[in-house]
């Protein structure tokens, strides 16, 4: 985690993203019809952590290459990001490039100068397939393109959704996978292993609030059973209450499995720069979306956090001022904030959901045009 936080991101030629910038806070709730562009938007961030990790081209690839990613509509053939973090900003342009792969037209890192009173600009490449960020960061994480590197790194989308047969939270993984969460919670057990068996109180009381907060939501449960199954390699099984029987995570319902992941991310004393979820409601019972927002509360107080949702009851849980409304409007996506002076009078007889319903805040397929 870091203390530093992203106060806006530019992004132009992404997807159905022609052109926008949309402010951020500690808490961001992404609102919208099916279509509008929330998904492309959370994609930004993730195109911002492979870009990091040097994982451009198999961002690119994964997505169906670049003629998939850009917008044909927008100024220029390129797509542009950038993010402010004052007192620093980053610049990307990536252009379109031969094998439909995108290559970097410009990178540049904006900061102040050590007496505080002048801004540089520092270019640090053209025409590279992948970013030089850590060519040119130095060890002080104070520097720009240090500090730069620590908030892209922090650009995490997390995707709990498949809890198929095959899902990577259901197979053995290697205990010692166990640094961070992975996106997919494919180490899931490593991880929550390594907090109980910390020599670190905190570490430990972070494993105790997850085992009490999904016996919240899944009172049969007890606790995990959390032993290697050969050699160095576990699997997440689970005992019930009453019961010394032990269970796989296959005996275990979709939307407990996810919120286990939810709670094991958002109760983390490890939590990235800023955490970023798709629909995380899917699939849990209206209880279970209620002790979600309280996790997503109590991180936001960490971390950013920036969340797209679909579900009322998740919405309800929070402040006008968390909201992001998408719309699409010309074929592009755009991003607002309600205007709560507008709206003062109506919240007080109505929840932000049924103003949704309502079409009052925008977001609904109603604001196509």
């Amino acid at each position: 985690m870091t203390d530093r936080e992203l106060k806006s991101i530019e992004v132009q030629g992404y997807a159905s993203i022609r052109s926008a910038t949309v402010p951020l806070g500690r808490l961001n709730v992404l609102i919208g019809a099916n279509g509008a562009g929330k998904s492309n938007f959370i994609r930004v961030f993730e195109l911002l952590g492979r870009l990091v990790d040097e994982e451009l081209g198999l961002f690119v690839g994964l997505n169906g290459g670049a003629s998939a990613l850009l917008n044909s509509t927008a100024r220029g053939s390129g797509i542009r990001i950038r993010l402010d973090e004052p007192p620093n900003s980053y610049e990307a342009v990536l252009v379109p490039a031969s094998n439909d792969e995108l290559i970097f037209e410009r990178e540049v890192v904006e900061f102040l100068g050590k007496t505080g009173n002048k801004r540089y600009s520092r270019s640090i490449g053209s025409g590279n397939r992948e970013t030089k960020l850590h060519e040119v960061a130095g060890t002080g994480s104070d520097e720009p393109p240090s500090s730069v590197v620590e908030l892209l790194r922090g650009c995490r989308v997390y995707h709990f959704h498949d809890t198929s047969r095959d899902a990577p939270v259901k197979r053995l993984v290697p205990t010692a996978d166990n640094l961070a969460l992975r996106n997919d919670a494919g180490n899931l057990p490593a991880v929550l292993l390594a907090l109980a068996d910390s020599d670190d109180p905190v570490r430990r009381a972070a494993y105790r609030r997850i085992v009490g907060v999904v016996r919240q939501v899944a009172p049969f449960f007890r606790d995990f059973l959390l032993r290697p199954e050969q050699r160095d390699r576990l699997r997440l099984r689970w005992r019930q209450q009453d019961s010394d029987a032990v269970f796989s995570a296959d005996q275990m319902s979709d939307g407990t499995l996810r919120f286990i992941c939810l709670a094991t991310l958002l109760l983390s004393p490890d939590l990235p720069g800023l955490v970023v979820l798709d629909e995380p409601e899917l699939g849990l019972h209206p209880y279970a979306i209620m002790q979600l927002a309280g996790l997503l509360q109590q991180a936001s107080a960490r971390s950013q956090v920036l969340i797209a949702t679909q579900s009322v009851t998740l919405m309800n849980q929070f402040g006008i001022g968390d909201l992001i409304v998408v719309d699409r409007v010309d074929g592009a996506s755009v991003f607002s904030r309600p205007d709560h002076v507008r709206l003062a009078e109506w919240l007080e007889e109505y929840s932000l959901g049924e103003l949704w319903e309502k079409n009052l805040l925008g977001g609904r397929p109603g604001g196509y045009s």
